[in-house]
């Protein structure tokens, strides 16, 4: 058995108040014996893509090495607890992603995944702030499980979730922040289905609170293999979300739904073609 936890949280504009918030959610995690700890997407930050291209928010990103990974790693080195923070990160001179940083018990950087696919959606203008991600589908060996990571967007693409399970993730983390009412609707519907079709754990962070005129809902929530909400978050609050996870229960669903057994990828050449033909041959 694996225990998780998923920070469900709101940011304020004060980031220093907001990094000392998840410092001491980690703290908790690791009493009620947490092995990791996943925080939602710009985990202490405002959210900024709210506000349509303002050059200012620029001035939010830190690299991969910055002051704020640094602290999350001493204190998963201290706790002896595998952390995911999510970060806006500047890797180079006008080079933004938005960027999930994965550090084991041992507060070692075990890597990061970018963003791969960028929204551009009422209140969601993310395409003027970050750049595309180039990291592909990287699944992290935490030793207790092996860990693949889909930022927000990248959990409505069905290749993104199939790329980290031929990767051999067992459990892909979604840290997010998600308002907008029509994902409301297909909130757990649409990653029950993705743990179903690959026979994953997923577990999704969600961001809680009114910011600007967005409210984040809360709603975190983790589904095993067979597509079964196990563990599920409060409404519009902040909550440490913890879940255990038997990783057995992966051979057991594949054995009764032998979905990957059975890919053709031979015969799927057009999900690599270049743009949707809309159902023209």
């Amino acid at each position: 058995m694996v225990r998780i936890a998923l920070a469900q949280v709101s940011a304020k504009e004060d980031v220093e108040e907001n990094i000392l918030k998840g410092l001491r959610l980690m703290e908790e995690a690791r009493e009620r014996g947490a092995s990791l700890i996943c925080f939602p997407e710009l985990s202490f930050l405002p959210f900024f893509p709210r506000v349509r291209a303002d050059r200012r928010f620029f001035s939010l990103a830190e690299p991969i090495q910055g002051p704020t990974v640094e602290r999350f790693r001493r204190e998963a080195k201290e706790l002896g607890i595998a952390a995911v923070v999510n970060i806006y990160e500047r890797a180079s001179p006008g080079e933004y992603y938005d960027t999930s940083v994965v550090m084991d018990t041992d507060g070692r950087l075990l890597g990061i995944s970018r963003m791969m696919h960028i929204a551009e959606l009422p209140d969601y203008n993310e395409k003027f702030y970050y750049w595309e991600g180039n990291t592909g589908f990287p699944v992290f060996d935490l030793g207790f499980a092996k860990v693949g990571i889909a930022i927000c967007y990248d959990r409505h693409f069905p290749e993104h979730m199939r790329a980290l399970t031929l990767g051999g993730a067992e459990l892909i983390l979604v840290p997010t922040a998600t308002s907008t009412p029509v994902f409301r609707e297909i909130w757990e519907l649409e990653m029950r289905a993705a743990a179903v079709a690959n026979q994953v754990f997923v577990a999704v962070a969600n961001r809680v609170g009114r910011e600007g005129e967005m409210e984040f809902f809360g709603r975190s929530f983790v589904v095993d293999p067979l597509g079964e909400v196990i563990s599920r978050a409060e409404e519009e609050r902040e909550e440490l979300l913890v879940a255990e996870l038997d990783l057995g229960a992966i051979e057991q669903a594949r054995q009764l739904l032998p979905f990957l057994r059975d890919r053709r990828p031979e015969v799927y050449g057009i999900l690599s073609e270049d743009r949707f033909k809309g159902g023209k041959l």
